[in-house]
């Protein structure tokens, strides 16, 4: 039997029974028992490896008591991915339930064009047309359309190389700026950005708050990081700009908004974190509080974080009719290599690789669900999901319709999260990819990458010796993830047919431009 969940409130069973030697198809239409709709919290943290989470790393030398008592009260994915290896795509790939190949692959830099198609269709507008009220709070590095009245007109050397940057006079900064959040279904934004892109500066809907006026070069100022290097590009900031204020401001803007909110209408916050991203600042109380030296302590105030929302929403009444969805947007950054070898905490766990790699490493991460009532409180679940996949949930628990081109690889997880009957796995295939050179291919427990390596940041020597790893010499690599998650065992060799079918799949996927159907999420 083959059940088929349709992205409306009605479900259909398709039941083939044959009778007299033909095939008859039956059709059942089973409505799902009514859902009030809930308002949705989506907790984004940025760079932050799968064994971040205290909870699920047993050798963990950061407390994260917050996230760890939200998995407690809800449901923990042991095998979530985010659609890359670096961030704005898998912000692109989270909002519209796309891969973010379809666009592109790499970030938006520097005051860059938006990563959006006009034509793609995101889930706060969707959200919206079911009545919610959205608000964007945090890093956004997903683009905006700049009016900019001329070239670059500044110029700095970094790494030995000349680079050219917008200047504050570059930039009418009374006009509104248009292409952003609030193009894209939000209904409000506060934020920064992005922490380490110009500018520097605060932004709310359309508006910068105060204009900036200098062009400091923040990586030769008076601040100084806890771990690795502050990573800020040159280019406009507000005189007196303080990145270590940031953070702090941002929950206090969480925390208004959720204040702000009532039971009579149902709101989506989509908080997107700066941290635990370098520049690795956390704030003076936090110093200390880990066994990780300072990228710990900004973890711990990252739990921090998510902590006062969770306490805003049960003060404010909120928490029982509030799905929480906590993740993060790709695996650590390269500094963890030296972070494990120093103090024995590894951020990316057992798995192989870190931010930018096709390696489970780079796009492994957290996933925490908590829905009060409705999933099941301590429950775990194995499934191979993907961030792209909670467009068509989100929009199936909301009984809001999808447009045939909307959510094109999204999968709809409600049955995992209600504990209901489905067959595993869930989705097809699942496609990890960074950059256009290198691709893998998840099919239930096997793993085929197109390339030798799924590396894209070096691994040092001594790291690769602490973990005992070994290189391979095939053209491309498989892996039983079941039996081997650490990617350790390459069968290339030895199946040759589930590799020529997996590499066909992955091209119909690219090529087809969805991976599942537009108006229907099969589940086998």
């Amino acid at each position: 039997m083959k059940k088929v969940l349709k992205r409306s409130v009605v479900c259909f069973f398709m039941v083939l029974i044959a009778s007299c030697g033909n095939n008859k198809e039956v059709k059942k239409e089973v409505t799902i028992s009514e859902v009030s709709k809930p308002n949705i919290v989506i907790i984004y943290a940025d760079d932050m490896g799968y064994g971040d989470l205290n909870i699920q790393n047993p050798d963990s030398k950061i407390p994260t008591p917050n996230l760890d008592k939200l998995a407690s009260e809800g449901m923990r994915f042991t095998d979530a991915h985010s659609s890359s290896g670096i961030c704005s795509p898998s912000r692109y790939a989270l909002l519209t339930g796309k891969y973010h190949w379809r666009k592109q692959h790499g970030i938006v830099q520097s005051f860059g064009e938006p990563f959006f198609n006009d034509t793609d269709i995101t889930l706060p507008q969707v959200l919206q047309t079911s009545g919610y009220t959205t608000a964007c709070i945090g890093k956004w590095h997903l683009g905006w359309d700049w009016e900019l009245n001329n070239e670059p007109s500044g110029e700095t050397i970094r790494n030995g190389k000349s680079i050219k940057f917008y200047q504050s006079k570059d930039i009418d900064w009374n006009k509104p700026i248009n292409g952003g959040p609030l193009d894209r279904g939000f209904d409000y934004y506060y934020g920064d950005g992005t922490i380490n892109f110009p500018p520097y500066t605060w932004v709310e809907n359309e508006k910068v708050i105060t204009a900036p006026t200098v062009n400091q070069d923040i990586e030769n100022g008076s601040h100084v990081t806890k771990e690795g290097n502050w990573e800020f590009r040159p280019g406009p900031m507000v005189d007196g700009w303080d990145p270590y204020k940031v953070l702090p401001t941002l929950t206090e803007k969480a925390v208004e908004y959720v204040n702000k909110q009532s039971e009579d209408k149902p709101f989506f916050l989509y908080l997107a974190l700066p941290s635990p991203h370098a520049p690795i600042i956390p704030n003076d109380e936090f110093i200390g509080k880990s066994e990780a030296g300072g990228y710990g302590d900004f973890m711990v105030q990252t739990d921090w974080v998510a902590g006062q929302v969770l306490k805003a929403l049960k003060a404010k009444g909120l928490e029982e009719n509030t799905i929480v969805i906590f993740s993060a947007d790709n695996g650590p950054e390269k500094y963890a290599f030296a972070r494990a070898e120093k103090y024995g905490h590894f951020s990316m766990g057992n798995l192989r690789g870190l931010k930018r790699d096709v390696w489970e490493g780079g796009h492994h991460v957290p996933f925490v669900v908590k829905w009060p009532g409705k999933i099941e409180k301590g429950s775990i679940s194995n499934e191979v999901i993907s961030q792209v996949d909670i467009m068509a949930t989100l929009a199936t628990l909301t009984k809001s319709d999808l447009p045939k081109t909307a959510a094109p690889d999204s999968y709809n997880l409600l049955p995992v999260f209600l504990g209901e009957e489905y067959t595993s796995p869930l989705r097809e295939a699942t496609v990890h990819n960074t950059f256009e050179d290198k691709w893998g291919l998840r099919q239930g427990k096997w793993l085929y990458i197109n390339a030798p390596s799924g590396e894209h940041s070096k691994m040092p020597d001594s790291f690769k010796k602490l973990r005992g790893y070994s290189d391979f010499k095939t053209e491309g690599l498989l892996y039983d993830m079941e039996n081997d998650p650490e990617q350790r065992k390459n069968l290339y060799a030895e199946h040759p047919d589930k590799i020529k079918n997996m590499a066909l799949l992955l091209e119909k996927y690219k090529e087809q431009g969805y991976s599942v159907d537009h108006s229907e999420v099969i589940i086998n």
